[in-house]
């Protein structure tokens, strides 16, 4: 069995190449592969990875903090990427820059030191917390599943619902799309 150490970094990488590899650079399409394939992500790490969740105390505001964390982090993604229609097919399109990929490296590489410092730098710190406030240490990278998830699948759903709120694409030649593509 891996350790929770190990299973955060894994969520963290797979997150965060997932996220780049789909998002940074101009005219990234938008069709169902890109919104299913974090979807498909979640659901998989989500039953590998995930503890039984708590249901009560300080362990399940945790959670419910690190969803709500995640959200607004899938929120400032969202708002980095540019959504458009393409010049040269009218499908829509996706742009995202430097600012989007510091946001999830920043994003992801501080839940990874919390994770790695959690081990390695504060160990004896975190569990007299945990103890004081009665949170187990499955809770603590339940939150951290559950916020990398919340993040992923907001701006998933973001970006599909920006997507489909396009105006309506224009009827263009194919010779007005190939001049429109160049200007």
């Amino acid at each position: 069995m891996l350790s929770e150490l190990t299973q955060a970094m894994i969520v963290n990488g797979a997150v965060l190449t997932a996220v780049l590899e789909a998002d940074l650079g101009g005219h990234r399409k938008i069709g169902r592969l890109r919104i299913l394939r974090p979807v498909l992500l979640a659901a998989g790490v989500v039953p590998l990875f995930l503890d039984a969740p708590a249901t009560h105390g300080h362990g399940l505001t945790l959670e419910i903090v690190a969803v709500i964390v995640g959200l607004i982090s899938g929120l400032a993604a969202l708002g980095l990427m540019k959504i458009y229609r393409s010049p040269s097919t009218g499908k829509p399109v996706s742009h995202a820059k430097t600012p989007y990929a510091l946001l999830w490296i920043t994003i992801i590489g501080a839940r990874a030191a919390f994770s790695y410092g959690s081990a390695h730098w504060f160990p004896t710190q975190l569990t007299t917390w945990a103890v004081r406030e009665q949170v187990s240490a499955h809770a603590i990278t339940d939150a951290l599943i559950f916020m990398a998830v919340a993040m992923l699948i907001t701006r998933t759903l973001g970006l599909a619902a920006r997507a489909h709120a396009l105006p309506a694409e224009r009827t263009m030649s194919p010779t007005t799309r190939r001049i429109s593509a160049h200007v």
